[in-house]
């Protein structure tokens, strides 16, 4: 098993001078130590006009200045925006990126969930998915030929020689943000890695390795020439203490992040508020006020707890054949003291036992080759994106109805 680390870079209000460059600094520092401590992977998403959801509108930026502090880990895009940037920029800062950190790059795409990014940019919910695999079809050649030309409903581009070229060869590994079921499904039969970021069970997460996998080796149907990617990776609130109700304490970001993506994820579109019109951490805390129960329940869930809590909870899911756990712990305002010493108690006192997994790697050889054939689960039970736990949030009228 593969072990990830998460970052949206969430700043919750109030805001004081000086808080986004500690935000990014602390971040920075954070890599540096996940790198030292062995994890593989380090996972940077690409929002836009989300305050205090996610500061990280360039991840490029960050990932560049991360290459230079860290050695090892795989530096990733979780994900690239397809519909909001243009083609021949993508393919050239993946280039770059790639080249300054000695090949480490992982390349995440995906389309973007709300018209509050998408529109500014020209774009909408109701085409997004078809700007996204055109996107697809003209990137990847720009990778490995010297010239290419792409003329199609969305993009219009004439023949140049998009420079300079990845160091991998012929392009860095590719993932597909997935936030519900069928996205996983569409990413097995499109070859792309499966960066699912939910927030399940195990039970959910076996469902969902079948479905994953099952499409990929029986109904792929890949968007362009491409090397495809067989992981699936699921995202995981994570905070590790000396005891569970240390954790607990530490992690009340995790609940704010899940409140976030409740509070804006009921209204249409997935629409936000205009600009300074929600104070998120005020309303997360009076959710908190209102909710006690709830907020426990939902600590209860995720990767939170003591190494002996968290190790007995990974061995489950390490039976569901999870390629990678990604871990979410820079979230609301826990702090970077904390998100450092659970780093270090995680990979001293857990990470060891699953490092290691001849029994996965032999699952995976086999289903890849046809030699073990997976059954069609029914995933009906398992299609909700938050899990049993998570807080249940209803958005206020005004959210909906802003612009």
């Amino acid at each position: 098993m593969k072990f990830g680390i998460f970052y949206e870079l969430q700043l919750p209000r109030p805001w004081q001078a000086g808080d986004e460059h500690r935000l990014y600094q602390n971040a920075l520092t954070q890599l540096e130590t996940a790198d030292r401590l062995g994890y593989d992977y380090a996972w940077v998403v690409e929002h836009h006009f989300l305050e205090e959801y996610s500061h990280s509108p360039s991840p490029e930026s960050f990932l560049a200045a991360a290459s230079q502090r860290t050695k090892n880990i795989r530096l990733g895009h979780g994900i690239f925006q397809l519909t909001t940037n243009h083609p021949a920029r993508v393919a050239e800062r993946v280039a770059v990126l790639d080249l300054l950190s000695n090949g480490r790059v992982e390349f995440g795409m995906g389309e973007s969930a709300s018209i509050t990014e998408l529109t500014p940019f020209g774009r909408d919910m109701e085409t997004k998915r078809e700007v996204f695999e055109e996107a697809v079809a003209a990137i990847f050649p720009m990778f490995s030929k010297v010239g290419t030309e792409h003329h199609g409903k969305y993009f219009d581009i004439p023949l140049r020689n998009v420079v300079p070229k990845p160091l991998q060869k012929p392009h860095p590994p590719l993932w597909m943000a997935c936030s519900q079921l069928p996205t996983i499904e569409r990413a097995g039969q499109n070859g792309f890695g499966a960066l699912g970021f939910q927030f399940v069970s195990a039970e959910a997460a076996h469902a969902w390795v079948h479905a994953y996998y099952n499409a990929i080796t029986k109904r792929l149907n890949k968007l362009a020439d491409y090397q495809i990617n067989p992981n699936m990776a699921l995202v995981s609130f994570f905070m590790c203490a000396k005891t569970d109700e240390e954790a607990r304490a530490r992690a009340d970001g995790a609940t704010f992040f899940q409140f976030a993506l409740r509070y804006y994820g009921a209204s249409q579109n997935r629409q936000r508020p205009d600009p300074g019109t929600v104070n998120m951490w005020d309303e997360y805390n009076k959710w908190k006020r209102e909710n006690p129960e709830a907020q426990e329940a939902a600590l209860r869930g995720g990767l939170i707890g003591s190494p002996e809590t968290i190790a007995k909870k990974l061995r489950r899911f390490r039976t569901s054949h999870i390629d990678q756990v990604i871990l979410l712990n820079q979230a609301g305002k826990n702090s970077h003291e904390h998100i450092c010493e659970s780093l270090e108690l995680f990979a001293s006192e857990v990470m060891p036992e699953f490092r290691a997994d001849p029994e996965h790697d032999a699952w995976k050889k086999g289903v890849m080759s046809g030699a073990i054939q997976l059954e069609e689960i029914d995933t009906e039970a398992f299609r909700d994106r938050y899990g049993k736990l998570a807080v249940n949030v209803a958005p206020a009228a005004k959210v909906a109805a802003a612009g």
